[in-house]
């Protein structure tokens, strides 16, 4: 697959640059880093019961953070779209098993990031420690909390109809079925959502 290298760089840079101010010697450190790899649709990243040991920006695609039961069923943790990292960060961090697999869900283009030497690069550079931070901050407590307590006091239909408002396209892109996992309801629950909400218009 040929792609623009230099385009999803500059995309990656940028993302890196919304939470924190990066020099150009930190950014040539971590560009020494990294790897391009193109997936197909259905491709497994991670299997659960791996150990992670990539970080995956979505340069183009796709992907699905999922957990499967004793009984064989598919559980949507999360689903990633252009412009966010996916992996399983916990897995990373503490070298265990990681507790969902990740697939792709369209055919995508991914920057793969070496984590124990992100990891080590990011320690030694205030400035990447401070992106670090406010990454953090922001994915795993400001809106994860958030995702929390939606799930909690938001009804489906606002669920989804924030989902959309974050990813436009997004039922254009992704099966319903998986949409619908991801929002903790049956694709018949979300089916009747959005006959109701064309209803509406």
């Amino acid at each position: 697959m040929i792609f623009d290298k230099e385009k999803y760089l500059n995309d990656l840079k940028l993302n890196f640059q919304s939470y924190a101010p990066i020099s150009e010697e930190s950014w040539e450190l971590l560009e020494n880093l990294v790897e391009f790899q193109s997936v197909k649709k259905g491709d497994i990243l991670l299997h659960i019961g791996q150990v992670a040991k990539e970080l995956y920006f979505i340069c183009k695609g796709a992907l699905r953070a999922f957990i499967t039961d004793t009984a064989g069923n598919s559980y949507n943790k999360n689903i990633f779209l252009d412009g966010y990292f996916a992996g399983s960060k916990a897995s990373s961090i503490q070298q265990t098993a990681s507790d969902f697999s990740i697939e792709a869900l369209e055919d995508s283009i991914l920057i793969c990031i070496n984590y124990k030497k992100y990891r080590e690069l990011i320690f030694s550079k205030e400035d990447l420690k401070n992106f670090y931070i406010a990454y953090l901050e922001k994915n795993w407590v400001i809106e994860k909390e958030k995702r929390e307590i939606s799930i909690v006091m938001d009804n489906a239909t606002e669920r989804y109809l924030q989902l959309l408002h974050k990813h436009p396209d997004i039922s254009q892109r992704i099966p319903l079925l998986h949409i619908a996992s991801h929002l903790g309801i049956t694709p018949t629950q979300l089916s009747r959502i959005r006959k109701n909400l064309e209803k509406e218009l």
